[in-house]
């Protein structure tokens, strides 16, 4: 497989047409137009949180750039990008010589990440719904019944992206860019499987984006109390074990 530019567009050659895995890494972009040369790292970075999320890449395994650049029908170039940018998030770890080493989250990681979680979501949640009117919630309802509709499907991938796209929606409603950052840094290192490699089950997504919708419910009707609870229950460890 590889990749070159013409008039600054990637074209495939070589294996893609035949590999039935080569087009997996663009994810919704079957029959669209070929995608530009500075979009195969974003590209290749969706398909990577999409394989930690879905467990395809298993917790403490070790992958190397060109295993993975063989896998998606890409070169290693991007894949070694991509994946410095998860070691950064704190989802794989480097190992010299080797590749990168999918990280295994322990009870205490999960624990802190929904400790700090807590620290700066709620507040912020708590802050907007004294200072934005009804409609400006409301404007975020799809987000919300996008999740809804993944989780009903027992999506997990789908579900971890609508999930990041409402809080990601919800935190730039601040107007504040680092906070927005670090709750979406946050949030992925949440999503990422633990150790044991345990998925979350249907009825676990289903309820954890229930409480997507009964917080955009409560912020409408201005009921401060009861988004603040749902707020801080909702990024708790002891209620999303996993």
């Amino acid at each position: 497989m590889v990749l070159e530019t013409s008039g600054g567009t990637v074209r495939e050659q070589g294996t893609a047409e035949q590999d039935p895995h080569a087009r997996a890494w663009v994810p919704g972009q079957a029959g669209s137009a070929v995608p530009r040369r500075h979009s195969v790292r974003g590209q290749v970075l969706a398909a990577l949180r999409h394989a930690l999320v879905g467990g395809e890449l298993t917790p403490g395994e070790v992958y190397s750039a060109p295993g993975l650049a063989e896998r998606y029908g890409v070169s290693a170039t991007p894949v070694r990008e991509a994946m410095q940018q998860l070691a950064g998030e704190g989802a794989v770890e480097v190992v010299p010589n080797r590749g990168f080493r999918v990280a295994e989250r322990s009870s205490r990681d999960l624990a802190e990440l929904a400790e700090v979680r807590a620290m700066l979501e709620v507040p912020a949640v708590v802050r907007l719904a004294r200072a934005l009117p009804p409609e400006r919630f409301e404007a975020l309802r799809p987000l919300a019944e996008a999740g809804v509709a993944a989780a009903a499907r027992g999506d997990r991938v789908g579900y971890a992206e609508a999930d990041y796209s409402f809080h990601d929606a919800l935190m730039s409603l601040t107007g504040n860019r680092r906070l927005t950052e670090v709750t979406g840094d946050l949030l992925r290192r949440a999503q990422w499987p633990p150790a044991d490699g345990s998925r979350r089950r249907t009825a676990e997504l289903l309820a954890d984006a229930s409480e997507h919708t009964a917080l955009l419910d409560a912020l409408v009707a201005q009921e401060y109390a009861v988004a603040e609870r749902i707020a801080r229950e909702h990024v708790s460890v002891a209620r999303h074990p996993h």
